[in-house]
């Protein structure tokens, strides 16, 4: 019986019961040079105008390199997303590009597909490093330093404010590597830098405007006494604005907002002087995604951390970069 790379863990194999194959590699699954693949692209969700643009930058290189597409959407479930990536595994793509939703339960996914011989490409989100690790579970991470924007958010919020302040902070999905790492930077440089800065409360918004604006709205009616919001994403940073506003308060003037993402609702936001900054996160990640397989493809070496270089957007420069954003 042949066995080529995508074979899995079986119990039972070509008719032949009881046999137990076990993969010949111990890291990434290699990948055969071809003019044309079949890659999967497992993406998180569609609520929201940054994952739409990630979508779209990935159909559009999937397009332009004459590669069969093979597009699922998680529609906010981390278990719908490792089912998603099985699916794929069975179509038997050649190469899957995956955002995981979650840090943890998302290592199944990665694993299975290691095991059916198919490598993998985390894009703007990471897993668990000490569960799945970039060069030996999957082929590499490709996405911003989220802990480097939560500090870059902090900085400017630090020396807007003179250091005080009393904040109010809008996290990203529950489990999710964003958020983690944008709390982390931005709670620990406050932290060390303005011993006069406190955060009353910190809760999550699930990076959605709509959820963003219904946490802001409670907490600030719990901290009547807050002056600065910081929202993990401006999505929730619009939340919070419309909640502002619904107060009776004066977005910008009131209460300070910052935020991540620079998505154009943001960006035109801190024109109108409603959004403080907001630290760019790319999400057009289609031409650098599809360039690492086909350099994987060719034998080249991949690093296994791959950062992505963000603008920051604030008054001085909003309103020449609008036109860029997504």
């Amino acid at each position: 019986m042949i066995i080529d790379r995508r074979t899995l863990l079986i119990g039972t194999a070509g008719g032949v019961a009881g046999l137990t194959i076990i993969p010949a590699f111990g890291q990434v699954p290699p990948l055969k040079k071809k003019d044309h693949y079949k890659v999967g692209f497992a993406q998180t969700e569609s609520n929201n105008p940054w994952r739409l643009a990630q979508t779209a930058s990935m159909k559009d290189e999937a397009a332009k390199r004459g590669a069969q597409l093979v597009y699922t959407d998680a529609a906010s479930s981390a278990a719908k997303q490792v089912a998603d990536v099985n699916s794929m595994i069975a179509q038997g793509v050649d190469f899957i590009f995956l955002p995981p939703r979650e840090e943890k339960p998302l290592i199944p996914a990665v694993m299975n597909a290691k095991k059916a011989g198919i490598p993998v490409l985390l894009v703007d989100r990471n897993v668990d490093p000490s569960l799945a690790k970039p060069g030996v579970d999957f082929l590499a991470f490709i996405g911003s330093n989220f802990v480097l924007e939560g500090q870059r958010v902090a900085d400017w919020t630090i020396e807007k404010t003179g250091g005080k302040g009393k904040i109010i902070e809008l996290e990203g999905s529950v489990g999710a590597s964003p958020a983690n790492d944008r709390k982390k930077g931005f709670d620990d440089t406050i932290k060390a830098k303005a011993p006069d800065m406190v955060i009353l409360a910190s809760q999550s918004g699930d990076f959605a405007r709509d959820k963003g604006r219904q946490v802001a709205e409670t907490l600030l009616q719990a901290h009547p006494d807050a002056t600065i919001v910081y929202a993990h994403n401006d999505e929730m940073a619009l939340g919070a604005i419309a909640a502002i506003e619904a107060a009776g308060k004066v977005p910008g003037k009131d209460i300070l907002v910052v935020s991540i993402d620079g998505e154009k609702d943001g960006v035109q936001a801190i024109v109108d002087g409603k959004l403080g900054c907001s630290c760019e996160c790319n999400p057009r990640f289609g031409p650098a995604a599809f360039d690492i397989l086909y350099k994987y493809a060719n034998g080249d070496t991949i690093p296994p951390m791959i950062i992505n270089p963000d603008r920051f957007f604030d008054a001085s420069n909003a309103k020449e970069v609008l036109p860029t954003a997504f």
